[in-house]
């Protein structure tokens, strides 16, 4: 059988033009080739159904990696949201009148957050977290922002690297350049680690009195330690500050709604997209009454936040989530992919580091060879038939079946990874260079 990779296909020769047209030649960074496999990641497809994608030379392969992004948490092009979103279609998406949908969300949203009052709505992640600091420093009357983690592309967040170019590093995506950033922003953004309580107490000391918001993810890579969350709630309490929930990522996959309904510590915002919309774009800022008016204060609005597509994907999706208790399903999985991970590394030998909640799980090779090792896992099981990096979102599409085949691959990816890494031959084993590991340029 011809090996998937005998040659770069179509996928690559269309990219190689699309950087020639498109700076950066993807919009996504998380989508880049050079992401995961320079110069043979398919990098286009021409149709996913399921958990099964093809690519523009017909070729199919199960996606065990990141699954639109983490935004088809149902799975791709599922039936029940498709049909939805067709009836809408059909009946006019856009209108000089609102769609009334987007009332029956707000409704479904609040129900599911009960702490909550209203509900703003976007069509992204980062746009949404963008309106949620607007309408924070609306609401408090101050500039700065206390955050840990990644949070977007947008001024407020990058201006964290116009005092030290490095801040976002350790915030899940390295080397993220400010350029374009106001330099008049300088010193608004102020980075602090998860579960160091201690750093945002500094912040707080030094900017009691100017501080709008703190900005989280409530969990992600690691659980909150010596009540880390009732802490920052605490400080927000004390200082005035609006504590935001960033939800984008972790929303609707622990549960359905958001992952601080089960631990006990309630925002004054949080922000979802991704998983809400099964693909389709869709952001909710959900937050207390008392807070969220203050959009009114400030000019926050937008024609494609008012078309009927996304409010009717996100009903649909959030009525499967409840049918199918899909939450269970998705931790399901990613608990089996994470054994399969520590089993086929412990079987080879190869030392990992495995993290994060069960439905966004990743690990780590350890070693100075990390990053080429990564390269090499994902050339290896595209090789199988797989799309796959060192992180797995899950899918309700995705069946103990397919975890069961992916572990096989798995381990005999391993077996290579950890001989080459023995006999000091693993750049010899890859057919392009070495994936890149945060956002460059590309040339």
């Amino acid at each position: 059988m011809t090996s998937p990779l005998s040659n770069c296909g179509r996928g690559q020769l269309l990219y190689k033009k699309a950087k020639q047209l498109i700076p950066g030649g993807t919009q996504l960074l998380s989508k880049r080739p050079e992401m995961f496999l320079p110069d043979y990641w398919p990098a286009y497809y021409e149709r996913a159904a399921g958990a099964d994608v093809w690519d523009l030379d017909g070729k199919r392969y199960v996606d065990m990696s990141y699954c639109g992004i983490g935004s088809t948490v149902l799975g791709y092009s599922d039936p029940d949201v498709n049909t939805a979103v067709k009836t809408a279609i059909g009946r006019g998406n856009m209108c000089t009148l609102n769609a009334p949908e987007e009332v029956e969300l707000a409704e479904l949203l609040l129900d599911l957050h009960p702490w909550a009052e209203m509900v703003r709505f976007g069509r992204c992640g980062g746009e949404a977290m963008a309106v949620a600091v607007r309408i924070a420093r609306a609401a408090t009357g101050r500039d700065k922002v206390a955050f840990c983690g990644y949070h977007g592309w947008h001024d407020w967040y990058l201006a964290a690297n116009l005092k030290k170019d490095d801040a976002l590093n350790q915030h899940l995506l390295p080397g993220l350049d400010p350029a374009g950033v106001p330099r008049g922003l300088l010193g608004t953004a102020l980075p602090f680690h998860y579960n160091k309580t201690k750093e945002l107490q500094e912040i707080v000391t030094k900017h009691r009195k100017e501080l709008a918001a703190i900005v989280m993810e409530p969990m992600r890579d690691q659980e909150p330690t010596n009540d880390f969350l009732q802490a920052v709630r605490k400080i927000a309490n004390e200082t005035g500050a609006k504590l935001i929930f960033d939800e984008v990522t972790s929303g609707f996959r622990v549960n359905t709604g958001g992952v601080h309904l089960k631990m006990g510590v309630e925002p004054d915002i949080a922000v979802f997209a991704k998983a809400m919309g099964n693909g389709y774009p869709m952001s909710a800022v959900v937050g207390r009454a008392n807070v969220m008016q203050a959009a009114q204060k400030s000019f926050i609005s937008s024609t494609y936040w008012t078309e009927r597509i996304g409010p009717v994907a996100a009903l649909a999706t959030i009525k499967k989530f409840k049918e199918r208790n899909v939450s269970k399903h998705l931790i399901l999985i990613g608990g089996l992919v994470k054994s399969a991970w520590l089993n086929a590394a412990k079987k080879c030998g190869l030392k990992i580091h495995v993290g994060g909640l069960d439905p966004l799980a990743h690990f780590r090779f350890e070693g100075p060879e990390g990053q080429e090792a990564k390269t090499l896992f994902t050339q290896l099981m595209l090789e199988r038939g797989f799309l796959a990096s060192t992180s797995f979102y899950a899918m309700l599409a995705h069946t103990p079946a397919h975890v069961q085949e992916y572990s096989r691959a798995l381990r005999k990816s391993f077996a290579v990874i950890s001989n080459a890494m023995s006999d000091g031959r693993i750049a010899s084993l890859l057919k392009g260079p070495v994936s890149h590991s945060g956002f460059a340029r590309l040339t």
